[in-house]
């Protein structure tokens, strides 16, 4: 299998701060969409910025496309679009101003490309950015970050905000983009529910150490959530479990092959799951 993102053991400490990435470690797959969730403040953007060299990795390894990128490696960097949360485009530009901006910044920008994305967004690229509304301006991120015909996507909540509708359309911009078995996306975002819908990988982050990487699909069909009494959860063995969390009168457990658990324990209810319910009960409960 081949990557187009390796990361092996990354570490990073700011001084004065309790945080840390702690021995960060996932890849992706070229192909496929890695999911990245966790709560607010868990290393999710820490973790991209890394991998962008916007902040000094104090250990470990970053590899794009099986080499670590420098200041210098403007090859590598061509690669990669990014969509972060707010795109901070200068506001007093157009599109098709910050188009000519950008021909002049990569190489591979591709004005054509650049043109059938706006239109398709319905953007008005002789409208200041400025007077453009949040889904406009992520649109038009979006649209940057494609048309300089990267490989791989790191988006950062790039659909936090958004209506229903243009997330959709968002979405299936994402699908299409992987169509091209060499492109992958780095997508972390709170809206589970999107990640349900695109994601091949989940990889679950709480403060600074990686819980858990798993195939969407194996998460959503495989995984349960056992909900059971005091008397019961007594039953369950500690190997058989991943982790717990005590409710008013009841004991949620999560287990990582509801078929196996069910057929070993009879008569104890075992849930689906919800990408939500799974990373809570790996945040906050016990193990």
């Amino acid at each position: 299998m081949t990557y187009s993102l390796e990361i092996d053991n990354l570490t990073k400490t700011y001084p004065g701060s309790d945080f840390r990435l702690d021995n960060v470690s996932f890849s992706i797959p070229r192909g496929t969409i890695m999911g990245f969730v966790g709560e607010n403040g868990a290393g999710k953007t820490t973790t991209m910025n890394a991998v962008l060299n916007i902040v000094k990795k104090d250990g470990g390894t970053i590899k794009i496309f099986g080499r670590e990128m420098g200041d210098k490696d403007r090859d590598i960097r061509e690669q990669v679009g990014v969509v972060f949360d707010g795109a901070n485009f200068p506001e007093m530009l157009t599109p098709a101003r910050l188009a000519k901006v950008m021909a002049g910044t990569y190489k591979q920008w591709d004005q054509e490309r650049f043109l059938n994305m706006t239109a398709r967004f319905n953007l008005d690229t002789g409208k200041k950015i400025g007077r453009y509304s949040r889904g406009m301006k992520m649109k038009l991120a979006l649209a940057v970050a494609l048309s300089h015909r990267p490989k791989l996507l790191i988006l950062d909540e790039a659909t936090a905000g958004l209506d229903p509708i243009v997330r959709d359309e968002i979405l299936s911009v994402f699908l299409e983009f992987i169509e091209d078995e060499d492109h992958s996306i780095l997508m972390s975002s709170h809206i589970t529910g999107d990640l349900e819908k695109i994601a091949d990988y989940i990889t679950f982050i709480h403060r600074g150490q990686i819980r858990l990487t798993e195939s969407k699909d194996r998460l959503i069909y495989e995984y349960g959530i056992v909900r059971c009494k005091a008397e019961q959860f007594r039953l369950i063995d500690r190997a058989d479990m991943m982790a717990y969390r005590k409710r008013d009168y009841q004991i949620d457990v999560l287990v990582n092959n509801r078929a196996a658990f069910e057929r070993k324990y009879g008569g104890m209810v075992v849930d689906r799951g919800s990408i939500d319910e799974i990373m809570l009960l790996l945040v906050k409960g016990g193990d």
